[in-house]
């Protein structure tokens, strides 16, 4: 065999290569578009009776091959939502609970339908501020806040590690109050005589550091939403800086937008 011939036998096995790569690749992307579906309808109790239709019925349903439907069931079981039970099929075994972003709420009042929030102090009290956060709450660095960490329970279940900074002037109203089963929010109104304003956030997607992931009962290094957000009250000022930890597998954020430009 020449060495044209070589080359280009060489070029048709890698080109097989190629078109085989792209094959899986391209029913990877199918399963995982089909899993963002699925989870969807999982999340909204689209799936009322808590079982998944048949594979079949899924591959019919969404124009997917059966290999489709199994690997998006595979990733959606990996994520704790669903399992398959010998002689009933997938079912729905886990659920997320929706956290608005368009209202400025306290958890306990965001999630009131779906159970009961506690919440257990593990910290408070005066601590210096540290300089970011004397210049977002507008007091003079190192002056003492009030430092409060709580992790918070919906149905006995963790579900965020709350850290919070408050005004001590404020804060010190807050040290006999009932933290364990009263939003700060609420507390704040009824210290300040006013309603809240309006808050600044953030969130993103962190990794769970040792403490966090221990207090939450998450594994360590498992992705958490983290929530960055500072409250205003009425009047302008800001009364409390919270960076939220949430477990992910737990909480879904959503929020209605308007376009203007």
């Amino acid at each position: 065999m020449s060495a044209t011939d070589r080359i280009r036998e060489h070029a048709g096995q890698g080109a097989t290569t190629v078109a085989a790569r792209a094959r899986r690749r391209l029913r990877a992307d199918q399963a995982r578009q089909l899993a963002d579906l699925l989870r969807h309808q999982i999340l909204t109790g689209g799936f009322e009776a808590g079982t998944l239709p048949h594979e079949t019925t899924l591959a019919a349903d969404y124009r997917a091959s059966r290999n489709t439907v199994r690997q998006a069931l595979d990733l959606l079981r990996a994520e704790g939502l669903v399992d398959r039970l010998p002689g009933v099929g997938t079912v729905v075994v886990g659920r997320k609970y929706p956290h608005g972003l368009d209202r400025l709420m306290g958890l306990a009042e965001t999630l009131r339908e779906h159970g009961t929030v506690t919440n257990e102090v593990r910290t408070m009290g005066p601590a210096p501020a540290p300089h970011p956060v004397a210049r977002r709450l507008q007091v003079a660095p190192g002056t003492d806040v009030l430092y409060i960490e709580r992790l918070r329970r919906l149905n006995g279940l963790p579900l965020s590690l709350d850290l919070t900074y408050i005004p001590l002037d404020l804060g010190t109203a807050l040290l006999g109050a009932d933290l364990e089963n009263t939003d700060v929010f609420r507390l704040l109104e009824t210290i300040t005589g006013q309603g809240l304003g309006h808050a600044e956030i953030t969130l993103e997607a962190v990794n769970a550091d040792t403490h966090s992931a221990a207090v939450l009962e998450a594994p360590r290094g498992a992705a958490v939403l983290m929530l960055e957000r500072l409250t205003h009250l009425a009047d302008g000022r800001p009364v409390d800086l919270e960076f939220i930890r949430f477990r992910g597998d737990r909480i879904t954020m959503s929020g209605l937008l308007h376009r203007s430009l």
